[in-house]
């Protein structure tokens, strides 16, 4: 073995021993056995790192463990076996023994006969572990990304309990759930991808910027409208304080050993080093805090995707300077992404890459991030294909349930369960009113409000309309009916909520009201000149002999009488003519007093300062002063 293949071995070896050194968590879902009674209860098993897990959503099926080829690692055709479920039967759930060949071949043997999902029982008694997906060069990994169903590892002993009941002639129905697998404790979901910039890791890169790709329109969308909030990240390990100054730790390690990534090509000698890869994966982590800190995250997954596309290492683009060409291409600031970045010669930690360290190690019910990608939704590991579709549900399935957005209720990740016989819950077909609510888990019966207007009851049975302005729908769910230009209405507008038949009606006010026959039951026009006619809802009286009829009194009026008014109207203007000219006769001696005394008072006033001629002198001779 060359020096070159021995350092890369022995970096690997390294990286290897500290990930095992880690917690890792098992994702688990429910299994509950419905039939036969003897095993009937609810159980555990271990989410598969590949296939499509439903979550969110459950699968209900019928367990088969065939009697050829028991751990699938041959086709089934082989042996004329096929899984594929008849008309009015439930799917099919194969049993299937550990061992011999890959899980996912498993899976995909199974699949290709007709299996909605596969259990596979352990072969041994130990805690429950995740099957994953094998090394690229240990299998030809195309067909991993076309397996589409669930699969879950179950315990020995639950294994062997199937298997006694299938023996016995027993019929085994279970349901899987994934209802529970992902929290979902509010209307905003956190989401983190442990991701990675070098493409030249086969297979499983070529799936990773795929998933970038296909992704990106879904989770911009999302992140726009506060529904998610996404932080990506980025796995280094640093190389021993003994391997600090060797060759394969320079090439793969920036910052003196601290922060590092495996060779792209697993070859010292030719193409970039890991530190390239750790340099650009950095580079990422400052692109996406320069964006967080004005407020547009999203653009991070234009710049990884532009990246991909335009910075591939096969055409030797993987450099500072294709990268720099992108963030200005947009917009976002290239000093404070270079000041992110550092030194990376520097003797120095780099606060970024540091916390990013801190993070792979698992807090509460998450555990250490040890595989490359990595999903984590509300603080669960994703396990499955990292495929957009799998991965909405996964995300969607976050979401308290009835505040998902609408992204998550298209036709492509779900059942709109409201379709069908409006999902059993109350509705009104002659308003187009229900209380059917489609969610992604399922649906709720929940009385509605429309038009601001709050409909309350079970939302089951039945739902009314209640407050204010609640006749405004289908009138409040009382009696209403028109007849020519009049219609009348039961419904009351107001808080009682009540329904009441309208004057000149009587009835329950929600089914009917009939009309009141005011002359039948001699309610008015009950004077002798009086003559009665009923109309819908209402009445009209007249007079014979040409007599008029008075409403406030309820009787006819002859000519004397009429006589007798007139009369009396005429004394009315006569005696308010008299008191007009009284008034203004008053308003003339009125004026004429006043202008008198005016007069009077004037004179004397002058008198005393300009004595008039026929007034004698009486003040004699001018006195003279003394001095």
């Amino acid at each position: 073995m060359s020096q070159e293949k021995l350092g890369v071995f022995t970096l690997s070896f390294l990286l290897i021993f500290n990930l095992a050194l880690g917690r890792f968590v098992v994702e688990k879902n429910n299994l509950k056995v419905t039939s036969p009674d003897s095993i009937k209860g609810i159980y555990e098993c271990a989410i598969g790192n590949f296939g499509v897990p439903q979550y969110g959503g459950t699968l209900v099926g019928a367990v088969v463990y065939p009697k050829s080829n028991q751990k699938a690692c041959k086709s089934y055709s082989d042996f004329d076996i096929s899984f594929k479920s008849k008309p009015g039967r439930l799917p099919t759930f194969v049993l299937i023994d550990r061992g011999d060949c890959f899980f996912t071949l498993k899976a995909w043997i199974a699949q290709q006969a007709g299996a909605a999902a596969i259990l596979v029982a352990d072969s041994k008694s130990e805690p429950l572990i995740t099957m994953d997906t094998p090394e690229e060069d240990k299998s030809d990994a195309d067909y991993l990304q076309n397996i589409t169903i669930p699969s879950a590892l179950i315990t020995k002993s639950l294994g062997d309990s199937l298997k006694a009941a299938l023996s016995g002639g027993d019929m085994v129905n279970m349901k899987l759930d994934w209802t529970e697998s992902v929290p979902h404790p509010d209307e905003r979901v956190e989401y983190e991808l442990w991701t990675n910039s070098n493409d030249q890791c086969g297979k499983k890169c070529d799936n990773q910027i795929d998933f970038l790709k296909n992704f990106k329109g879904a989770a911009q969308i999302l992140e726009k409208g506060g529904h998610t909030q996404f932080t990506p990240h980025y796995i280094t390990w640093y190389c021993p304080e003994a391997f600090t100054l060797s060759k394969q730790c320079k090439s793969q390690c920036i910052n003196h050993g601290r922060y590092c990534a495996p060779d792209p090509e697993q070859d010292f000698t030719k193409g970039y080093d890991g530190k390239d890869v750790v340099v650009q994966n950095l580079r990422q982590a400052c692109v996406y805090r320069v964006l967080n800190e004005t407020g547009k995250p999203w653009v991070w997954w234009d710049y990884v995707t532009d990246f991909a596309i335009r910075c591939p290492m096969k055409e030797k683009k993987y450099t500072k300077e294709c990268a720099d060409q992108i963030i200005k291409s947009l917009d976002i600031d290239l000093k404070k992404v270079d000041k992110c970045i550092g030194d990376p010669d520097a003797d120095v930690e780099n606060p970024i890459l540091k916390a990013e360290q801190e993070s792979q190690i698992g807090k509460g019910s998450r555990g250490d991030v040890t595989i490359l990608p990595t999903l984590v939704v509300n603080n669960r590991q994703y396990r499955g294909k990292l495929e957009k579709g799998a991965v909405l549900k996964a995300m969607c399935s976050g979401f308290q349930e009835s505040t998902e957005p609408a992204i998550c209720l298209t036709e492509d990740l779900n059942t709109n369960e409201c379709l069908e016989n409006n999902g059993g819950c109350w509705q009104d077909k002659a308003a187009n009113i229900t209380a059917c609510r489609d969610t992604f888990r399922g649906r709720l019966c929940e009385c509605p409000t429309v038009q601001g207007v709050k409909f309350a009851g079970d939302g089951y049975t039945h739902c009314k309309a209640s407050g204010a302005l609640h006749c405004g729908i289908n009138n409040g769910g009382c009696w209403r009916e028109t007849r020519g230009s009049y219609t009348y209405s039961a419904c009351v507008d107001d808080h009682s909520n009540g329904c009441k038949c309208p004057l000149g009606f009587k009835g329950d006010g929600v089914k009917s009201c009939e009309d009141v026959d005011e002359c039948k039951e001699k309610k008015v026009c009950q004077c002798p000149e009086c003559k009665c006619k009923n109309t819908w809802g209402s009445y009209e009286c007249s007079c014979s002999n040409g007599l008029l009829y008075m409403h406030e009194h309820d009787t006819c009026i002859g000519s004397g009488k009429v006589g007798t008014t007139r009369l009396s109207w005429s004394f009315l203007w006569v005696l308010i003519i008299g008191v007009g000219v009284a008034g203004l006769s008053g308003y003339a001696v009125y004026k004429y007093r006043i202008r008198s005394y005016m007069d009077a008072e004037i004179r004397g006033i002058m008198a005393q300062y300009m004595p008039l001629e026929s007034q004698p002198n009486s003040s004699g001779p001018h006195s003279h002063m003394d001095i």
